[in-house]
Parts: C-alpha cells; structure tokens; sequence
C-alpha cells in the first residue's frame, strides 16, 4: 500500500498536467495548447516527450490564432453557442489525446487509461460551459455573457499555472469543479425537463 501511494505521489506533476490539459481543452482548447507550449519554448516548463510538439512555432502560431479567435466568438451571445456546437467534437478528442500525451512513455495500458479519463474531463467541463452559456445568453443584455467569457479565460490561465506550480492544490481544486459541474448539469437537465413537461401539462389541463 506504502509504494502505490509513493508511485501515485511521485506521478501527481503528470496527473496534473494531464487534467490541467484535458480540463481546459473542455473551456479553452487553443488557449490551454497555447500556454503550455509557450511556457516550453521560452524554458520554463519542460513538456513530456509526446507533447513536445506543442513548443514548435507552427503549433505556438496556429493555437495564439485560434485563441485571439475564440477569445472574440466566445463574447458573442449568439455565436458562442455555435462556436461551442462545433467544438463539441473537438474539444473532446483533443483534451484526450493531450491527456494520453501525457503518459505516452508509460505503456500502451496507461496511456489508454489517460485517454479514456481525458476524454471524460473535456466532455464534463465542456457540456458544462455550453449549458452555462446557454442559460447566460437568455439575458437580454450582452454584458454578463461577455463577463462570463472572460471568467472562462482567467480561470483557464490560473488553473494552467496552478497546476504546474501546486499540482496538489490544482487536482484537489479539480475534483471539486469536476463534482459542481456534475450536480450543475443535472440541474440543468431536470429544468430543460420541467420546462419540457410545462407544455402537455397545460394541454392535458385544457382538455380535462
């Protein structure tokens, strides 16, 4: 029991970083790319082997494009619910292959195991955001959803910081979002219900 907990203490840096990607890429996937592999090139933070990729400046040019990108369509209450649409089926693989990336060096079982949890992590933190933003948008003001937005932003850049310099701290931190993004979910499933229920409620009362 003694050596699993030190195998899992001596791993809690790449834990870490595998949720820290896999998180973000569910919120902000080109910003989350964009800081770990600026943080690589300019040397204060040394990427696993199978991620090193994110460090070349054609990977660093294409994610800071795409962020500056998103970091405009994500204020738009209209267009940020189609931007979030689409990438419902980028997010997800990504924020997986950037977990597995993670553990590429430690066998084919691992790294299945990081991919499956890093398709998990984004899918949970993405559907999160999206219902979220959803409900933002029903304002009829535009300032909370672009208030919102930039929430997301700040919240991705410090959780990436966080993880690299208190990866304990992060991964407790994340346990917690992940368990609110839950409950958030289903209560927004159980109101699009109700809301959906409303209808033949009225209609069957007409008619009785």
């Amino acid at each position: 029991m003694d050596a699993a907990a030190s195998q899992i203490v001596q791993h809690v840096p790449e834990l870490a970083l595998a949720g820290a990607l896999a998180w973000g890429a569910g919120i902000r996937l080109y910003l989350v790319v964009f800081i770990f592999g600026l943080a690589s090139a300019l040397g204060y933070w040394q990427l696993p082997e199978h991620l090193a990729l994110l460090a070349h400046p054609l990977v660093l040019f294409a994610a800071g494009f795409m962020t500056i990108v998103e970091l405009f369509a994500d204020k738009m209450p209209l267009l940020d619910t189609i931007w979030d649409a689409i990438h419902t089926f980028i997010r997800i693989p990504a924020g997986a292959a950037l977990a597995a990336g993670v553990f590429g060096d430690s066998g084919a079982a691992v790294t299945l195991a990081a991919a499956l949890l890093g398709g998990t992590l984004p899918a949970t933190t993405h559907f999160s955001k999206a219902s979220a933003r959803a409900v933002v948008n029903t304002s009829p003001e535009p300032f909370s959803n672009a208030a919102v937005s930039l929430a997301e932003d700040v919240l991705v850049a410090g959780g990436s910081w966080l993880a690299v310099s208190q990866p304990l701290v992060f991964l407790a931190i994340l346990a917690v979002f992940v368990l609110a993004a839950v409950l958030m979910l289903r209560w927004i499933i159980r109101g699009a219900q109700r809301l959906m229920r409303r209808p033949d409620d009225v209609v069957r009362s007409g008619t009785g």
